[in-house]
């Protein structure tokens, strides 16, 4: 059995997919196409740069890049550059792995006021990615406000709550560490709607901040009622209430510079200020149901949190690809054990989807990997039933065409240029890497004459 085979996206699902088809035995050639001329997607663009062990993934990565059937297309961006329509014709499937670029709003009054922002244009700001270099952060307030309380929210936490010291070493892009270095911030408030037992950070994540030198956790015992949890709860939950409680409380004298408040059955209900945010209003919650599937519900009785800077971290979602099926109330492209569907459920023939945009945003980095091998098996069992087809002539055209566009196209050599040239200029200031945040550099540093460095 032959078959050529297109992913749309360079992400974790996108990588591990082509993983899972190369490793099959098959005689498959798998073609990665990526909208930024660089890949990696969320390694690259959403882990913490503080978090380095979590970014040896891509060491993976380029072990799949490696493989001689393998080939990395980088600025092309699918729906434009090349449509969905040529896709499917040129290849036997193509696999939609385009994550969750978007965020969730809250949907409250207040919520577009200056110093109003989305989690994920900070995260993407300090990341160096090219959609968000130019976006800029008033860190000029004593107090923050994050609302939220997933990992992603820890993230940009610890990212405030940090010196420039302490994130120096890191690869936190210079831009940034500019800015954060003038930050007058010296209170951070993480608020959630429910309450310390449902929250969806991780144990590791939060454990981070008793540790950061400079930095006071706090937390409030009287924002967590233990008798209305259920044994089940309190033994999944119970190290992070041991973590929580060995903060600091907040009528405790201050002992560092900076503090970190980790606030529970809070649901904010306005943004307000005069022309910019000022201070976020909240209302207190109860729960109700059952064990870990209770609800916060909010009541009449309000508190308000002076902020200058407030980032929601509410979720991700994705968005929709041209002509291609999208479910609006879950941000996701429907399909069926990883083949796309149509609205009347029927099997969109050649199409496939991996990851986030296939399941939305849960899960780990690793957790794309059994998601992307479903989706791949998928393919398989079509490619052996010769359900699908295609002119095997059209995929070469189809690259000629975009070699020889007007758009310049980096193919894996060039991303080696790019990822060279980033590490030579971080290593001279201390970092694992100093990223190229301008398409335009990208594409000239991809472009330059040098000798492609040894495949790990």
């Amino acid at each position: 059995m032959t078959g050529s085979i297109a992913i749309i996206g360079s992400g974790p699902a996108g990588f591990y997919a082509a993983e899972a088809l190369l490793n099959s035995g098959e005689a498959l050639c798998v073609d990665i196409f990526e909208r930024l001329p660089v890949p990696f997607g969320l390694v690259r663009y959403g882990v913490a740069p503080d978090h380095q062990k979590l970014k040896r993934v891509t060491a993976v990565f380029e072990t799949v890049a490696a493989h001689p059937d393998f080939s990395f297309i980088g600025n092309v961006t699918a729906g434009r550059d090349v449509s969905f329509e040529e896709l499917g014709a040129a290849y036997d499937a193509v696999i939609l792995a385009t994550g969750a670029i978007s965020d969730r709003k809250l949907g409250i009054p207040g919520e577009s006021l200056p110093g109003s922002h989305s989690a994920t244009e900070f995260v993407s700001w300090y990341n160096g990615h090219p959609e968000f270099r130019d976006h800029s952060f008033d860190l000029s307030h004593p107090c923050a406000a994050i609302i939220g309380n997933g990992n992603v929210a820890l993230d940009v936490c610890r990212i405030l709550a940090k010196t420039p010291e302490d994130l120096a070493s890191s690869d936190i892009c210079d831009h940034a560490l500019k800015v954060l270095s003038d930050s007058c911030i010296t209170d951070i408030v993480v608020a959630g709607r429910r309450g310390p037992l449902q929250a969806s950070f991780s144990i590791r994540e939060l454990r981070e901040f008793a540790a950061i030198p400079g930095v006071e956790a706090v937390f409030d015992p009287a924002e967590i009622d233990e008798a209305s949890a259920s044994p089940d709860e309190m033994d999944a939950a119970a190290r992070m209430l041991t973590i929580l409680k060995g903060f600091s409380h907040p009528d405790e004298p201050r002992k560092a510079a900076r503090r970190v408040h980790f606030r529970f059955l809070l649901s904010p209900s306005r943004i307000e200020g005069e022309g910019r945010a000022e201070r976020v209003v909240l209302s207190r919650c109860k729960l109700e149901g059952e064990a870990f599937a209770r609800r916060a519900v909010a009541t009449e009785a309000e508190t308000e949190l002076s902020a200058g800077l407030v980032l929601r971290s509410v979720g991700y979602r994705g968005t929709p690809l041209p002509g291609v099926p999208f479910d609006d109330a879950k941000g996701v492209i429907p399909s069926r054990e990883g083949r796309v569907i149509d609205r009347d459920g029927e099997t969109v023939s050649g199409l496939y989807t991996a990851g986030w945009i296939r399941r939305g945003p849960s899960g780990i980095i690793g957790t794309n990997r059994e998601c992307a091998a479903e989706t791949a098996e998928a393919v398989l069992a079509d490619l052996r039933a010769d359900r699908l087809t295609r002119d095997p002539s059209l995929r070469s055209r189809l690259l000629s065409r975009l070699q020889t566009g007007a758009a310049q196209t980096v193919n894996l050599a060039g991303w080696h240029r790019i990822d060279q040239m980033e590490q030579t200029v971080g290593a001279a200031q201390g970092k694992p890497r100093e990223k190229i945040t301008s398409v335009a550099e990208m594409l000239a540093a991809a472009a330059v004459n040098m000798p492609e460095p040894a495949l790990p």
